[in-house]
């Protein structure tokens, strides 16, 4: 990812780093250097601060700085009890007798809304052989969970089944990964009129593309265990000819402005509430895709806006060049001041899983949600806990609301770090369990049961929830 562990992280175990607003919390600082930093049974000064408080010397009104003397151990470690007043980062400052700080760690205090919500990072769009991707859907899950990923969809194109794939490809093994089912959906043209939005089925209990006799069903036919994660309410395939009824028909009804097509609305329209029928979470992506031209017009993305069509915007994803991505945060905040309100999520479209290509890792999503797993991520992301996080620089970018931003920024600076360590060893062990030979399986098989809990127990250790 675009950030690394510092050296505080390296040298230092500070547990918990995020609690509730108000509640008072016990805080330890253990030494992880092996030299002696605190020295056993001795008096240590700490100065804690607020960050968004500001300096106690030009706004004496808003600062928080106070300081508390805190007794090392016998062992050089530090543990003290402290409540912090409102929601935002926190500095505990190892400082001198002159006030002059030594040392320097970061904590973060969050509303009770919060509480009980874990940030889980991942993806919620990408492709794989099954469409126009480089590497199979299995192997995909394992390369990004590698890369530090709690969650993530296979969302190839007109298909639904390679996400199911990915899925039974782990059945016999315990992971920490939660693969959700999906696709892109395409549904077939309409007497020849095309729709050329794309959208994302996350997460939804059945495939859009295969109801209609279209690539998927003449690929891997009718049978629900190619085309749900349900066998009840799972709606039959249409022919051609009843789909071009059933749009015709909505396309007669539909009010749109004189720029807006009408077909490719109806089409649209149907889709995401489709989507929603299937328990799915609906996202629109990359509109200013350049395809050409700008992939979605202006029209038609006002009118998806304004009717509250889609259940999530992609407003990071796809390329690296900054028309897409700039442009699209410039077009979610517009529409945000103009009381058009939408959950925002941040996804590479990945075509290839390896840093080999440069636009494998440009961008993901944090949902802040009590469970990783599928109906618990998308009800997050429908109740606005969401960030999308932008890595194509150096520096990472996030874009979404402001305490979110500010809550995610830390996160990637504090927590990730110490998560993806593990996240990493654990997606090697994934890759070798499905690509290995019948040894490296069984070991590969044998190791993931062995180290399976981990990232929970880190989880239970940073968040005092």
């Amino acid at each position: 990812m675009a950030y690394k562990k510092s050296d505080i992280l390296h040298n230092f175990d500070l547990y918990p780093k995020v609690f509730s607003v108000g509640k008072e919390t016990t805080i330890h600082i253990r030494p992880l250097g092996g030299r002696e930093v605190f020295a056993p049974d001795s008096d240590v000064r700490l100065e804690i601060c607020a960050l968004d408080g500001g300096d106690p010397d030009d706004f004496p009104s808003s600062a928080y700085f106070r300081n508390t003397t805190v007794h090392a151990n016998g062992t050089g470690e530090l543990e003290f009890n402290w409540a912090f007043p409102e929601e935002q980062e926190y500095f505990i400052r190892v400082v001198d007798e002159n006030n002059r700080t030594k040392l320097e760690f970061s904590v973060f205090a969050v509303n009770p809304d919060l509480v009980g919500r874990y940030p889980f990072i991942g993806d919620l769009h990408m492709h794989t052989t099954m469409s126009d991707g480089r590497q199979v859907p299995e192997v995909v899950c394992a390369n990004y969970r590698q890369y530090g990923y709690d969650f993530t969809v296979i969302s190839d194109h007109r298909r639904y089944y390679p996400s199911l794939r990915a899925i039974d490809a782990y059945r016999g093994v315990p992971t920490e990964l939660t693969i959700v089912p999906g696709e892109e959906v395409h549904m077939p043209d309409v007497h020849g009129v095309h729709n050329d939005v794309h959208i994302v089925n996350f997460g939804g209990e059945y495939s859009i593309n295969q109801l209609v006799e279209a690539v998927a069903v003449k690929e891997v036919g009718k049978e629900l265990s190619t085309r749900a994660i349900r066998t009840d309410n799972v709606p039959d395939v249409m022919t051609q000819e009843e789909w071009e009824m059933l749009i015709d028909g909505l396309a007669e009804k539909i009010n749109v402005p004189e720029k807006v097509d009408r077909v490719p609305a109806a089409m649209c329209k149907w889709i995401f509430e489709e989507i929603r029928k299937a328990n799915g979470l609906g996202i629109f992506p990359h509109p200013r895709w350049r395809n050409n031209v700008n992939h979605v017009p202006n029209a038609f993305c006002d009118w998806l806006f304004e009717n509250h069509l889609f259940d999530a915007f992609e407003v990071l994803g796809g390329e690296n060049y900054y028309e897409q991505n700039g442009f699209q945060t410039s077009m979610y905040y517009e529409y945000v001041a103009k009381g058009l309100r939408y959950p925002v999520v941040g996804s590479t479209d990945s075509h290839s899983s390896y840093e080999s290509n440069r636009n494998a890792f440009i961008c993901e999503t944090i949902v802040f949600s009590p469970e990783n797993e599928r109906k618990s991520l998308i009800n997050a992301v429908k109740d606005f806990y969401s960030v999308a996080v932008d890595t194509i620089s150096k520096e990472f970018r996030l874009v979404g609301e402001r305490r979110f931003v500010e809550y995610g920024c830390f996160l990637l600076k504090n927590y990730f770090p110490l998560h993806d360590e593990l996240c990493y060893e654990e997606g090697r062990l994934m890759k070798q369990y499905v690509t290995g030979t019948p040894e490296e399986r069984e070991e590969a098989a044998n190791t993931l049961r062995a180290i399976a809990g981990r990232a929970e127990r880190l989880r239970k250790k940073i968040f005092a929830f």
